[in-house]
């Protein structure tokens, strides 16, 4: 039934729907998440907000996405992918709704309801792209996955467009109820979305699982035959990840390396611009423009990267090509070439590879994974993957010699041995690949669940 779905040379105007409702659920999501740098702009003078209350603020929302991927992707293996899909979207989405009842001073309350929306954030991003991969053909798997990623940062762009021409109208608080309005997104998901063939098929749901997949093929039913065996699974206790150590050591350091390094570079990149460029912030934001830019090509090209080279050899060129530019934008940080500084072209470069990995990083830690643990597994990468988030600023600050983790102090003297530090942490993500990495490229789902599931018996070392 499912050799059907590979065979398939392009994709139906259905199958295109649930990419479409991933792309739309991820830039949505984003533009939930970043609203809050931008609203605490607003309100950080007149609520005389200290350093420690402004970095609780922001880093909520990190530590609700890091618990939001563990759970919400291990309730997605249980009850099913487009449950948790319209579960998380109504997650952020009300959460981000209900800041509008903020009150003055209410920093405490801002708190809890922005770990509410990176609750869901993180939840949204370990389902869609699991849910996607398994309704497209296992040759396009890779550049589909990675094109759900690549408009990512557009929600980000969205949310930055809102704050600079809609706050004078609407005020602050009117943001976050524009932040409601994904929540209708679920309607679409509804009219768009079936449950994941593979998933049903595991639960021993045959017909349905048919169903779904005729659906999509847009196809008769009695076209595609049933199998005549289909045991029901039973649930996978979230411990058995650790039955898979491969999946578990290449997803999860992929994850953390490319997060600390990304998180950490574009948190500090704008103020080193100011400092070792002597040109004011407004030019340094030009600048990191064309940073960012990089990063949406970089997608582009390793989606398309991940099918033609394979995903180990991508996510090898990723980590590492990265981990050479950050070492040579550190300690060229002083030079320039025709008048062009060493330091801005070497960041530019390095977030197409690192920024640009993640439209690998991403749709891998789901391949990596047998269908009972695939949103279980992907979710505990990317949770572990977001403690990268807090220890990159965390680590630059030290290094700095400051105190301030969300905004660090840069100081020239500190360019080397922090870009020493990231460059650390991507080849981390290197070598996951290199070491740990297998390929999962033009595989079909039911193959790589065949093959992982000899996982089991490798722990005891019967694995050829």
């Amino acid at each position: 039934m499912f050799r059907r779905l590979d065979d398939a040379k392009s994709l139906t105007t259905n199958q295109m729907k649930i990419v479409a409702a991933a792309i739309i659920g991820d830039m949505l999501e984003f533009f939930d998440y970043y609203l809050i740098a931008f609203v605490l702009a607003f309100i950080i003078k007149p609520w005389h907000l200290t350093f420690g209350e402004s970095a609780i603020i922001l880093t909520s929302s990190g530590v609700g996405a890091i618990l939001g991927a563990f759970i919400w992707g291990r309730i997605a293996d249980v009850i099913g992918r487009r449950t948790v899909f319209i579960g998380t979207v109504l997650n952020f989405s009300i959460a981000s709704g209900l800041l509008y009842f903020t009150p003055d001073d209410g920093w405490i309350y801002l708190s809890v309801m922005r770990f509410f929306v990176g609750f869901g954030v993180g939840g949204l991003y370990c389902v869609d792209l699991p849910l996607v991969q398994e309704f497209v053909p296992a040759r396009m798997r890779g550049f589909i996955g990675g094109l759900v990623t690549v408009f990512i940062p557009l929600g980000v762009m969205l949310s930055s467009a809102l704050a600079a021409f809609v706050t004078d109208s609407v005020g602050w608080r009117g943001l976050f109820v524009i932040g409601l309005l994904p929540a209708f997104f679920t309607l679409v998901v509804r009219a768009w979305v079936p449950e994941s063939p593979h998933w049903l098929m595991s639960r021993g749901r045959k017909e349905e699982a048919r169903r779904a997949l005729a659906w999509a093929l847009q196809v008769k039913e009695e076209t595609l035959p049933l199998p005549d065996h289909a045991p029901k699974q039973e649930i996978a206790a979230w411990s058995e990840i650790f039955k898979y150590p491969k999946s578990l050591a290449v997803s999860w350091m992929a994850s953390i390396g490319a997060q600390t390094a990304s998180y950490g570079i574009g948190l500090w990149a704008p103020t080193l611009f100011v400092l070792q460029l002597n040109i004011k912030p407004a030019e340094a934001a030009f600048l990191f423009l064309w940073v960012k830019l990089a990063g949406i090509f970089g997608r582009l090209s390793f989606a398309f990267l991940s099918d033609y080279l394979g995903r180990r050899r991508s996510g090898m060129l990723a980590g590492f090509g990265a981990a050479i530019c950050v070492f040579i934008a550190g300690i060229g940080h002083n030079e320039m070439i025709a008048g062009v500084s060493v330091l801005w072209i070497m960041i530019v470069i390095a977030d197409f590879f690192y920024d640009g990995g993640f439209a690998v990083i991403g749709p891998y830690m789901a391949e990596v994974w047998p269908t009972k643990l695939r949103t279980t597994g992907m979710g505990s990468a990317y949770g572990f993957g977001g403690i990268g988030k807090i220890i990159g600023p965390l680590g630059l600050a030290l290094i700095v010699g400051t105190s301030d983790i969300v905004t660090p102090k840069a100081t020239l003297d500190a360019i080397v041995p922090s870009f020493m530090y990231f460059t650390a942490w991507l080849v981390l993500c290197g070598c996951a690949f290199l070491f740990f990495g297998f390929e999962t490229g033009k595989q079909s789902i039911s193959s790589i669940d065949s093959e992982l599931g000899e996982a089991v018996p490798a722990a005891a070392g019967t694995r050829k």
